[in-house]
């Protein structure tokens, strides 16, 4: 029952675990709960980006699969016009894109972006503080037996469902940390066995997300030499994400798509805990302008950033400010390991709170559904969580909650100059059999 305005009926499909559109009330509605001054700035997305610059040369010695490639970590742009006719999208409604970061080496998905460059920035403050390098140096000193055994001294954890967890131990791994992921009870066995196989520690825990971060973050507190990459509240993660705005610029420009007044963008992102999609929305906005319209997709199960936003306008009264799914009566389980977050990052709301047009979410289902549908049009192979994003062309041009939001934007008559983006968010490395078992789900 998609909706704008959250009636009793709004919210009892909520808690019936039942697919709904949110969209952010006008300017003309009384926000209750402002989002609060995160200290972000734009200035970090460009030095972030210029991290990465720093350490490409290092990634791609210690990375065979990024040499031909000069290190960089990216992901291709790709035009889905198949994809696009099986989801039932007339280009009257605009075209499909898709943002490919399912295929994003080392990791394997957008949490290459975050994820990666948090180690970075750790390594690299522990480098200039150990004297391991100085300004303008060659970063491939910190391949050396000296470089290593000075970062063996330290560990760097994380609490993760599973993709960040992969981001964070491979690159910390690679470096010579210890390096230590504390994962929830619904993360995939595959992904803790290549953990293990990359050398490190996986800590299990009975819990679900909010549990594991809060055992790691425990643990590393009684290190000295320990180092927490906290998902629900760092910037550096978030600015990892942001950054890719940069580079997805100028792939737009390379395909002659226009951003502006007549060509909006509308881009859908699958979200969890939501420090990648909201990194991701922050610096697109900052980048490309206000013609870009943000949706974030949740499992209708742990629709922890949707309850954020409604609790953020008043329309759950009763709840703690942040609420968590618990408290609307949802019990967190979906097949979307990535997305199997109880509640969203006070950093991420923050920054992008204000400027999100709306929270829409899925059936587990429909994930299958739309997974299999772009393995048969596209040939692209992407696990459930990443295909939450292909919903959401039709919430917003094939509804009547859709189409009250392109009126009140005045976008109907742009629409056939539109661009569709869904950001595909992990699968690279899903294994045969486990890919096997997601297309059985047809």
């Amino acid at each position: 029952m998609p909706s704008n305005i959250v009636t009793p009926e709004f919210l009892q499909t909520l808690r019936n675990a039942e697919p709904v559109l949110w969209l952010r009330p006008g300017p003309g509605d009384c926000r209750v709960d402002a989002p609060a001054d995160t200290g972000l700035t734009t200035d970090q997305i460009a030095a972030a980006q210029a991290r990465f610059d720093r350490f490409t040369p290092l990634l791609a010695e210690l990375f065979p699969e990024l040499r031909d490639i000069g290190g960089m970590i990216e992901s291709p742009l790709l035009r889905t016009p198949k994809m696009q006719a099986a989801l039932g999208l007339p280009e009257t409604q605009g075209r499909l894109w898709l943002k490919a970061d399912h295929a994003l080496p080392v990791a394997g998905s957008i949490k290459a972006r975050g994820g990666i460059h948090e180690v970075l920035e750790f390594a690299e403050s522990v480098a200039l503080r150990e004297g391991l390098i100085q300004s303008g140096d060659d970063y491939r000193k910190l391949a050396t037996p000296a470089a290593r055994a000075c970062f063996a001294r330290y560990q760097v954890a994380v609490g993760s469902t599973g993709n960040l967890g992969l981001s964070i131990g491979v690159m910390a791994s690679a470096l010579g940390f210890r390096a230590a992921v504390h994962m929830s009870a619904d993360a995939k066995a595959w992904k803790k066995a290549r953990l293990r196989a990359r050398g490190v520690e996986v800590v299990e825990h009975s819990g679900d997300y909010e549990r594991a971060v809060a055992a790691g973050r425990a643990q590393v507190q009684a290190d000295p030499h320990g180092y927490f990459v906290d998902d629900e509240r760092s910037a550096s993660l978030f600015m990892g994400y942001a950054a890719a705005a940069l580079h997805l610029r100028a792939q737009l420009d390379a395909a002659q798509i226009r951003v502006d007044a007549q060509h909006p963008l509308f881009v859908y992102l699958p979200c969890g805990v939501g420090g990648a999609p909201g990194g991701i929305a922050y610096g697109l906005r900052q980048v490309l302008g206000e013609h870009v319209h943000c949706f974030f997709a949740e499992p209708v199960q742990s629709p922890c950033f949707l309850v954020r936003m409604m609790a953020g306008h008043g329309q759950l009264p009763g709840l703690p400010a942040a609420p968590s799914v618990y408290d609307v009566g949802l019990h967190n389980r979906t097949e979307a390991d990535g997305l199997a977050v109880p509640r969203a990052s006070e950093l991420a709301y923050g920054a992008v709170g204000g400027m999100l047009s709306g929270v829409y979410t899925v059936a587990d289902q429909t994930l299958f559904d739309d997974l299999i549908r772009l393995h048969d049009t596209e040939g692209i192979r992407i696990e459930p969580s990443a295909a939450a994003g292909f919903a959401g062309p039709q919430h917003i041009c094939l509804s009547s909650a859709g189409q009250s939001y392109l009126a009140g934007q005045g976008l109907l008559a742009q629409m056939p100059q539109s661009t569709h983006l869904v950001w595909t968010t992990g699968g690279l490395f899903v294994p045969d059999e486990e890919y096997a078992r997601f297309l059985n789900r047809r």
